[in-house]
């Protein structure tokens, strides 16, 4: 028999323990011994979860039990999080996790401190999608070449419903809010930086890459605006925050942004609520996984399949995917070095020679222009909504940065990726 004690018996935790037990039959035929939780760590003991197990709001009662085989840990946060899961593997416990955050600035520092003990992580990324899975064991004849997702539900929610729909930004985010989907707080989502941690983690077990948030581009929806999403319909373009990881050479671009995607493009079909991940490997092409990126019974899906693959095997295949690291093989692209093409809006005065001198703007930048509509916002101005060809990162920061500081140009430039 496995026991199972659960760091923080929320929506998922909660799910966690109630499938263990409503699906008790099958787990344990697919694990090949009876799996069960013994106990639970919450912070409100006043609030009744409906379970049958031990519930204390002190986390040592956990880790200090040696009948307690596997602690998952579902608390959140980083810093008393990986306190935590330390404690855990220090008593040689095997630790199942769905903390992003975690991962993204301390997931090599597990894996030496993981040594032989089980370290799953699956939940940590798109919810009850196998992509942790996918790349680490399925795909592991290839080199990665990219991995582009859609890796956060309220994003692609109030993207879908923009389009869709024509809602602007303000009212769907509120929708979002009122639905669940995003919090009171809703920056962590919209911001990018939930699907950040989630392509740093997927990074690692790809390209061996160890960077931190901070290294690389992340960016939100929330200049996004109707004329944005209107252009983008008519030139056949949706509009989602993608997470890309490419590589070039011996370098590897990892991105997080708002997109114009070709409607063509099998990840650009992802709408709703839903998840979706494509990985090119050299070998076996395009693969896409989609699915449910939250919810407690989709998210305790990959924790379980998690507690399961420990139960089978006794320990996890190397925790990053490699028994080395490939230290030397592949660097972080700065991400003033990235190229793309871009799309840009403009709200200019609509006067006499202002056009010319946005055209010159940029040609002394080297960035050539695609195509350019003018649409009128008013008697006395007019968005500018331009594209173009390939160009550098930086040229294109330096020319917004001029165009920001002219006085006929009435609010900052928005700026969007081409993918």
């Amino acid at each position: 028999m496995i026991k199972v004690g659960i760091i923080g018996v929320g929506t998922v935790g909660t799910s966690v323990a109630q499938i263990l037990k409503s699906n008790a039959d099958v787990i344990s035929a697919r694990a090949g011994q009876e799996i069960v939780v013994k106990s639970g760590v919450v912070k409100n003991l006043k609030k009744d979860r409906g379970l049958d197990i031990i519930i204390t709001d002190n986390v040592e009662t956990i880790l200090n039990d040696e009948e307690i085989d596997i602690v998952v840990e579902l608390m959140g946060g980083v810093d008393e999080a990986f306190e935590v899961v330390k404690k855990a593997l220090s008593k040689g416990k095997s630790v199942v996790t769905a903390n992003k955050a975690l991962l993204a600035y301390h997931r090599y520092e597990l894996q030496d401190l993981a040594k032989d003990n089980a370290f799953e992580y699956e939940a940590a990324v798109a919810g009850g999608i196998p992509i942790i899975n996918a790349l680490r064991d399925g795909l592991t004849a290839n080199h990665i070449e990219s991995i582009v997702g859609i890796m956060n539900g309220t994003c692609n929610y109030m993207m879908t419903e923009m389009a869709n729909n024509g809602v602007a930004y303000d009212a769907i985010l509120k929708e979002a809010q009122d639905l669940g989907y995003a919090e009171a707080d809703p920056e962590f989502d919209v911001g990018g930086y939930d699907a950040a941690h989630k392509l740093l983690i997927l990074s690692s077990i790809a390209y061996g890459i160890d960077a931190k948030p901070e290294d690389i581009l992340i960016e939100g929806i929330q200049n996004v605006s109707s004329e944005d999403v209107a252009f983008a319909k008519e030139f056949g373009y949706a509009i989602k925050l993608l997470t890309i990881a490419k590589k070039d050479g011996s370098e590897v671009e990892l991105r997080v942004h708002a997109c114009l995607i070709s409607k063509e493009e099998m990840i650009a079909k992802i709408d709703g609520v839903m998840n979706g991940v494509s990985v090119v490997g050299d070998k076996v092409g395009e693969t896409l996984y989609y699915g449910p990126g939250a919810g407690g019974d989709a998210t305790a899906s990959a924790v379980i399949a998690d507690i399961i693959s420990i139960a089978r095997a006794g320990k996890s295949s190397p925790m990053l995917g490699f028994d080395k690291p490939m230290e030397g093989k592949l660097t972080l692209k700065p991400s003033a070095n990235i190229e793309s093409k871009y799309y840009l809006r403009i709200n200019v005065s609509d006067k006499a020679g202002v056009l010319a001198k946005i055209t010159k703007i940029f040609e002394v930048h080297n960035i050539s222009v695609e195509t350019m509509l003018q649409k009128s916002t008013s008697n006395s101005s007019a968005n500018l909504l331009i594209s173009t060809h390939i160009a550098k990162e930086s040229d294109i920061q330096a020319m917004m940065n001029e165009l920001e500081a002219l006085d006929f140009v009435n609010e900052k430039p928005n700026m969007i990726r081409i993918f």
